[in-house]
């Protein structure tokens, strides 16, 4: 299976808690009591289903097909005081980066972004009260106690949103899947067409003093992505959580190299403008066929934000161009 079809970044799932067990309406007795007090104990909750964050999950690939999570029941409550057994929590691994929504309202309820952070995402009911909760100055036998709280159903989604310090952002064909697998170990599906990355391919990228990086190389922009064209929201939720946006222009662009990064840049800020306050670093890539003349003359025209001339295959300039990123993601 390839990693394309392992990755999995959005689910909907039936979570249904457990309900509460009931409160005990026992009334003491003995060899010396026939008629004691109330000694009923409560009901124990109903199980939750948690959401817990993992560092090491990368997708939902695992929950894929577990439409229904069930949590336990709470026991109901016993004589003497004795609580009802707690129901056993239903607890989710997922990746960091994950958001929890409501599927009804797409309400945001949570995010996780710590390995080892839980958060509940459908609660438990409460178990009831016993009778002994109940006993007063004019009652002081109560026969009767709480019923446990009935659990929740609800349908709810997780979103993964990839966390990564540097994000690819370029048309199909910029070079984005080259360059990762250069850099890293990453091992993405590269051929000439568009769309070939269909789904974000992550990769470590080893830098100097033993440092390094995760760069994502996120599916090709087309015009008119922000409109849900192409690929469309799919994609772009995963460039909201990069540190830093590499913007790939291939050196044999129909357009400018200028041009190309405007169009890029629109597409985002159309899509979220708060895409605009991360910096942007420039990469002209497949510059092993330029001459430098060329290159000189093509340098009288780049947008204004840090920019290189690399080449993947010939490895020309990439560690200049790690520099460079680092010093983004570090500032």
């Amino acid at each position: 299976m390839s990693q394309g079809s392992n990755f999995v970044d959005y689910v909907k799932i039936c979570c249904r808690s457990g309900k509460g067990g009931a409160g005990s309406a026992h009334l003491h007795r003995d060899i010396l009591t026939s008629m004691g007090g109330p000694d009923g104990g409560d009901g124990g909750r109903g199980g939750h289903i948690i959401v817990k964050g993992s560092v090491h999950i990368w997708t939902l690939l695992h929950l894929k097909y577990r439409k229904h999570i069930i949590a336990q029941d709470g026991g109901a409550g016993g004589s003497s005081h004795k609580f009802g057994k707690q129901g056993q929590d239903e607890i989710l691994e997922v990746p960091l980066g994950t958001i929890a929504k409501d599927a009804e309202t797409g309400e945001v309820l949570f995010e996780i972004t710590k390995d080892g952070e839980t958060k509940i995402l459908t609660a438990g009911g409460r178990g009831g009260l016993g009778n002994a909760h109940f006993k007063n100055a004019v009652q002081q036998t109560p026969r009767f106690a709480q019923p446990g709280e009935p659990g929740k159903e609800v349908w709810n989604i997780l979103e993964l949103k990839v966390l990564a310090d540097v994000g690819l952002v370029g048309f199909p064909n910029a070079g984005k899947s080259t360059l990762l697998s250069v850099v890293s170990a990453a091992k993405p599906e590269i051929a000439d067409y568009p769309f070939t990355t269909i789904v974000p391919n992550l990769g470590i990228v080893s830098y100097r003093g033993g440092k390094s990086f995760v760069m994502a190389d996120i599916p090709g922009i087309i015009e008119g992505a922000s409109k849900g064209k192409g690929l469309g929201y799919r994609f772009l939720r995963h460039i909201e959580r990069n540190s830093v946006l590499l913007f790939m222009v291939p050196a044999d662009t129909s357009r400018t190299i200028k041009e190309e990064y405007e169009i890029l840049k629109s597409e985002l800020q159309s899509y979220n403008p708060e895409l605009m306050q991360k910096p942007h670093v420039l990469a002209i890539t497949k510059s092993d066929m330029l001459d430098e003349e060329l290159v000189a003359e093509m340098k009288q025209d780049l947008p204004e934000i840090p920019s290189i001339f690399i080449s993947s295959v010939a490895q020309k300039n990439l560690l200049e161009l790690k520099d460079m990123l680092v010093k983004a993601i570090e500032s």
